[in-house]
């Protein structure tokens, strides 16, 4: 594993980054934002596609989460800004470590900007018929402090410390009420505790694999949520966990909504035996809309 840290903030008291909406966004993260074949879609009124709710909606660890009988408060602003979302399918083989990949889109459109920037990626591998990946794109520009927990998860050479406080928190905010009942259940869990992680290091980005297939509950769950996906709004936040009153408050990583998807919409990735694209694919971006090109 490539072990080059990103850049950090030295200042050991500084304070956690904000989110990256307060800053002006730059060239290549508006491409990836609006250049998807899983679109960027309203908030509210959203279909097919995926949008950036509020952190307030997730509920974290308070500063006293240790002391007051487990007390959680709104999430706040999120340490890094969400880049993209892809819903892809193989017909092949399952993917992994999307972002290694010449054709990812997020990487090509990261890479040719020459950007300082640094990305965060969650691969969640659906287990189904097909190989189907749900991958959520974060980016920021500001260093990540280096006494924060997500810089230790990114740097540490320990997966198991990993699998202790990979944490997904989420919500559906409108489906029928047997599914709300169902993931319920899972509003916040560690990923790495319930199903096998591998972690990627790169070069200025750092990615989580969740094979949701390695967990028998979870792929039962997930196969019952997708009969009723488009009729779904859900919300899925990122947070390394706290797990000492050191440690706290939990801040997001990340967060997305995902609005009424389709499944029938997924790019499809035809990659042949040596892992190629096919001659069809050739020039087409991993997850771009109709008309995006690699150059």
């Amino acid at each position: 594993m490539n072990q080059t840290k990103i850049t950090t903030d030295d200042n050991k008291n500084s304070k956690p980054a904000e989110t990256e909406s307060t800053t002006t966004v730059p060239e290549w993260l508006t491409e990836t934002i609006n250049g998807g074949s899983f679109r960027h879609v309203d908030l509210e009124t959203g279909t097919n596609g995926w949008a950036s709710p509020p952190g307030n909606v997730f509920s974290l660890r308070s500063h006293n989460y240790f002391t007051a009988t487990k007390q959680k408060s709104p999430g706040g602003d999120y340490l890094l800004s969400l880049a993209a979302v892809d819903w892809l399918t193989s017909t092949s083989k399952k993917l992994d470590h999307i972002l290694s990949r010449p054709d990812n889109r997020v990487i090509h459109a990261f890479k040719t900007s020459q950007s300082r920037s640094f990305i965060f990626a969650v691969n969640f591998q659906v287990p189904g018929k097909e190989h189907y990946n749900l991958v959520f794109y974060f980016a920021t520009q500001k260093p990540i402090p280096s006494d924060s927990l997500l810089h230790k998860f990114i740097n540490t050479d320990e997966d198991s410390f990993r699998n202790e406080r990979f944490k997904i928190v989420s919500n559906v905010v409108k489906g029928p009420w047997v599914v709300k009942a169902a993931a319920g259940k899972f509003g916040a869990f560690v990923a790495g505790k319930a199903m096998k992680c591998s972690y990627h290091r790169g070069y200025n980005y750092f990615e989580v694999d969740v094979d949701i297939s390695s967990s028998a509950i979870m792929t039962a769950l997930i196969r019952f949520m997708l009969g009723y996906v488009t009729y779904l709004m859900v919300d899925v936040g990122f947070v390394v966990e706290a797990q000492t009153e050191e440690e706290l408050p939990e801040r997001l990583i990340g967060g997305a909504r995902i609005c009424h998807m389709e499944l029938s919409s997924a790019f499809v990735i035809d990659d042949d035996v040596d892992g190629k694209k096919s001659s069809q694919q050739r020039r087409r971006m991993m997850g771009a809309a109709e008309g995006n090109h690699s150059e």
